[in-house]
């Protein structure tokens, strides 16, 4: 949503790059083309002016850093203007302290409302342990019960409803079922309109006046631009909304109303909508949306994704498998299937710093990992744990069965052979090569434990994406054609000349040499004795 924003914004901070200071002249340029940009994510005016002053008068005041070049110090005042801007960072629902907390869900028609109450159901029952209610009270928009019954299912999450009573008692009956059977959460699914109407805002506020809701979220919609700060100003006048949720976030709509949205309503985003699929609804940190609007990515919360997706243990033996020669396409295809439940590659890359242009700028094609998935699902085991039986016969097989051609085939299994022999020269290289298998594995997993892997993939593991990126078509820094935490070969030089590993590494490997060495000279000794 934001790639255009970040690009402008890219193009305003190069500016500034090679000035000796800033002075007011230079800000006052870099800050048109600031403006210039926000105007185009179709923020309101009167709001990008007063971000560009706020932004100048911090960039005046900011004490000159030896060291660091101005034009940092202006993306830093601009960061922290873009943090204000769409702050608190710990906005958060308030949870009753006694009986169930009721949260009033309201919003337009069609901003993705009475989905938005089910992946927020699973949410808060998946991350704060909640027994969560929905309660079904849209009664205008056909299908709108039976829909959130299905999602209800889907979830394993009770849906309450009454046919033939008004909205309004249908919440108040709602919530007298949750107290009746342990139900902590309550969340109401009101009707929406196509637009903002008295009779919908007085149908809300009564529902409002029946339950006495703890939390009064409006979902807006982010494609809808300015109409969401309009929308969302007129429900706040009814309701005093307590947080906003926006959907539609991966979209491609400017973001203006993202920016917009608390400074305009005084409401903070509590959530963000990511994707259709029920589990993509995220916490909003308006940090983490600032650095990566301003392309410093968000490792943070792909760290975070991957310890809640990704088994530790998995990945790190994957990892030793990997370093210690006995990778097999087995374990290639679990680290598919690993990577896979980090979510779409783009939005993986552009969760990392300096990776949100690449990103935009290159067509990642997810249904290469499906095409994938089908060449490896069409071998038998013992052919993913020995490819060399895979003979043309066999490869003809395998590529009838996922519906591809052999030269798919020929390509997986070139890849993989190269990677394969990548791994094992940093193994001997990295590791010390006349170190035995246990020496090497206990090394590794000393090095997880400390934390000098980490920069090799999130969770612990190591190198988590394992050199894949060659499988998407690219060439780079890595073993696999993705840079070295993406999943090029941790502790490898860019350009394989030698190992790159840490200071402990180089260590261990020198007094292995040593004690080697040392067992030469002592044979000789012996031998001339003799």
């Amino acid at each position: 949503m934001f790639e255009t924003l970040s690009e402008r914004l890219s193009q305003s901070f190069s500016f500034l790059r090679g000035k000796q200071e800033l002075t007011e002249d230079n800000i006052g340029e870099g800050l048109a083309q600031v403006r210039s940009a926000l105007l185009e994510a179709d923020v309101h005016f009167q709001l990008a002016r007063d971000f560009s002053a706020r932004v100048k008068e911090r960039a005046l005041g900011a004490k000159r850093l030896k060291g660091v070049d101005p034009s940092e110090q202006f993306v830093h005042a601009v960061h922290a203007e873009l943090v204000e801007l769409m702050g608190p960072e710990d906005a958060r629902l308030v949870f009753a302290k006694s009986g169930p907390t009721v949260v009033l869900m309201a919003g337009l028609q069609g901003a993705g409302k009475t989905t938005t109450c089910a992946k927020l159901a699973r949410f808060l029952r998946d991350k704060h342990q909640k027994r969560p209610l929905l309660v079904a009270a849209d009664v205008k928009r056909p299908a709108a019960v039976e829909q959130l019954r299905v999602l209800g299912r889907q979830i394993d999450i009770e849906v309450f409803h009454e046919a033939g009573l008004a909205p309004p008692e249908v919440c108040r009956r709602g919530v007298a079922h949750a107290k009746a059977n342990g139900h902590d959460l309550v969340l109401l699914d009101t009707a929406g309109r196509l637009h903002v109407d008295d009779d919908m805002m007085a149908e809300v506020a009564e529902i409002a006046r029946a339950t006495q809701p703890d939390d009064q979220v409006l979902v807006v919609d982010a494609m809808t631009g300015q109409d969401a700060i309009h929308s969302a100003r007129a429900f706040h006048e009814k309701l005093a909304l307590t947080g906003v949720i926006l959907t539609k976030m991966d979209g491609d709509a400017r973001g203006g109303a993202a920016l917009a949205l608390k400074e305009i309503t005084g409401c903070p985003i509590l959530f963000v909508g990511t994707g259709e699929k029920i589990d993509d609804l995220d916490s909003f940190h308006p940090e983490r949306m600032a650095g990566r609007i301003l392309g410093m990515g968000d490792v943070v919360g792909l760290v975070e994704r991957a310890q809640e997706e990704i088994d530790e243990t998995e990945a790190q033996a994957s990892f030793e498998k990997m370093v210690l020669g006995s990778f097999t396409l087995e374990d290639m295809f679990a680290q598919i299937k690993m990577v896979r439940k980090l979510g779409p590659m783009k939005k993986v890359l552009g969760m990392m710093p300096g990776m949100g242009k690449l990103a935009s700028d290159i067509d990642i094609d997810d249904k290469q990992m499906n095409r994938l998935e089908a060449l490896f699902t069409s071998m038998t085991p013992r052919e993913r744990v020995q490819p060399e039986v895979l003979d043309m016969s066999r490869r003809r097989r395998v590529a009838r069965g996922s519906g591809q051609d052999v030269g798919a085939v020929n390509d997986l299994l070139k890849r993989f052979k190269d990677m394969r022999a990548v791994m094992k020269k940093m193994g001997k290289m990295g590791l010390g090569a006349r170190m035995g298998g246990k020496a090497k594995r206990d090394a590794l997993r000393g090095m997880s434990d400390s934390g000098e892997l980490a920069a090799g993939g999130a969770g612990g593991g190591g190198g988590l994406l394992g050199g894949l990126g060659d499988l998407f078509g690219g060439g780079g820094a890595g073993a696999g054609g993705l840079p070295e935490g993406l999943g090029g070969a941790p502790g490898m030089d860019p350009f394989g000349a030698r190992p790159m590993g840490s200071s402990a590494t180089r260590r261990n490997a020198a007094a292995d040499r040593k004690k080697q060495k040392q067992k030469r000279q002592q044979k000789r000794k012996n031998r001339k004795k003799r």
